[in-house]
């Protein structure tokens, strides 16, 4: 069974379910919204997610949303199917979960201010108190990530959930530099540990398929 899955280039929280679905080896048909044309706020979408945003998977006739509640769903459904996101031992599992919590509690809302300002205003209307002030809340939310690291992936030895939920945000602190603000300084943001383990992550084997299609070029 062919899962759908709705996304849209660019979203961090695209880019964690979409990083699973190759982990885990699962078969899945890509569905590419487009922002742009609002077709995430379609009727036909909005039957799928009635808050219109992305990701959102269909497996069997199941229709879900909330990447952090796909990628449980992917893993208790398909068990047994490509490499784990969730280790087994219990302590180890916790901490995946608990790196889970963080990205969608503290670091996806200390970033909040970069994209607000970078992305969403023109650059003779930003304000460069707010981005100082925004990076430097980012910044120190890696550092508590750093400073916990397991292994050479966040929570161990190998990839796991927790890696695909905090690196998206790493890459669109880059993705911010590289095409709207240079003084940016987004690899500035990692110590040496976080920045080996953003290395580890890009070499995986199956990235760069799911690297956002807009910001190639």
């Amino acid at each position: 069974m062919t899962i759908h899955f709705y996304a849209g280039s660019g979203s961090p929280y695209v880019w964690r379910v979409w990083l699973a679905l190759e982990h885990k080896a699962l078969p899945y048909e890509l569905h590419l919204l487009s922002f742009q044309a609002a077709e995430h706020q379609k009727p036909e979408y909005l039957a799928i997610n009635p808050r219109g945003k992305v990701p959102a998977i269909v497996d069997d006739g199941f229709a879900l949303y909330e990447s952090t509640a796909i990628l449980h769903y992917l893993e208790d459904r398909y068990p047994s199917s490509g490499k784990t996101l969730f280790p087994g031992d219990a302590k180890a599992r916790a901490l995946v979960h608990r790196l889970l919590a963080e990205a969608d509690n503290y670091v996806s809302h200390a970033i909040e201010k970069l994209v607000g300002e970078i992305f969403f205003k023109p650059a003779d209307q930003r304000d460069a108190g707010v981005i100082a002030a925004g990076r430097q809340e980012f910044g120190d939310e890696l550092a508590r990530v750093e400073s916990a690291m397991a292994g050479d992936f966040l929570a161990g030895a190998v990839p796991s959930a927790a890696d695909f939920a905090v690196y998206p945000f790493v890459a669109l602190t880059r993705r911010m530099q590289t095409k709207f603000l240079a003084s940016l300084d987004a690899d500035g943001l990692l110590g040496p540990k976080l920045a080996a383990w953003a290395k580890r992550v890009e070499a995986l084997p199956y990235y760069d398929k799911t690297y956002p299609p807009h910001w190639r070029g």
